[in-house]
């Protein structure tokens, strides 16, 4: 970290030095959060039949069919949720549009009031208001951030939701696939690949969060530990049972 000139202009070292993380995530949350429920849950899935000491085409067979299975819920479940509330917002919108045509003097009364109780002066606040005002489309713009805390601009798509929800948690699945599909034919290659994978994705949440990249990749190594361990009794318990 460079340490800030105390004697440069104020807008110059904010520039510098004053930076943010992406509090919202962008694309990596969602991205590694998909990739991590597939791999803790296919995990889990393959330790859970192997503990029922059944044959290696079994686990693999279910490992396939969790990726297969996992991966279609997430893209259908993902382009459900994100369509609904795109659908939901475009609906506000219009709401919001036909009340810009209908009342204008209204909104814009609401608009400069919503200024004012933010600390400008009553007068600035209806001047700043009808300049804004003026434009419609700017206007329902300002409308939707103040009024809905949206961005008409920038509505999510349901599609690349789907698709980057699929793709992340096929990844995430695939890897305690891999040693069988490579020729293994013990369990422990896979938990391992996979307890390095949960450990990886942990501290690479850790880019947006407030956490060390350490205590992230252990917090979610134990968990993913802890599921693959519960399931493999569970699955050794009810074999048992049943065999």
């Amino acid at each position: 970290m460079s340490v800030m000139d105390a004697s440069a202009p104020t807008h110059i070292a904010h520039r510098d030095n004053h930076t943010h993380r992406d509090v919202n995530g962008g694309w990596l949350r969602p991205a590694v959060f998909g990739a991590m429920d597939g791999l803790v849950s296919n995990l889990a899935l393959m330790t859970g039949v192997a503990g029922g000491a059944v044959a290696q085409q079994t686990i693999v067979l279910t490992g396939l069919a969790g990726l297969a299975a996992g991966a279609f819920s997430m893209a259908a479940g993902e382009y459900t949720s994100v369509a609904s509330q795109r659908e939901l917002v475009l609906a506000e919108l219009d709401i919001e549009r036909a009340e810009l045509r209908k009342h204008p003097k209204d909104e814009l009364d609401e608009l400069a009031a919503l200024y004012e109780s933010r600390g400008v002066e009553p007068e600035l606040a209806r001047k700043v208001a009808e300049q804004l005002s003026a434009d419609p489309e700017q206007a329902l713009e300002i409308h939707a951030r103040e009024e809905l805390g949206i961005d008409p601009s920038d509505l999510p798509s349901p599609t690349v939701a789907a698709v980057s929800s699929f793709g992340s948690f096929a990844l995430g699945a695939l890897l305690p696939l891999l040693p069988y599909l490579l020729g293994a034919s013990a369990l422990w290659p896979a938990v391992l690949l996979a307890l390095v994978g949960l450990f990886g994705c942990g501290a690479v949440v850790a880019r947006v969060t407030a956490r060390s990249w350490w205590f992230s990749g252990l917090r979610q190594l134990a968990l993913g530990g802890a599921a693959a361990g519960v399931t493999y009794l569970l699955g050794a318990l009810f074999g048992t049972v049943v065999g």
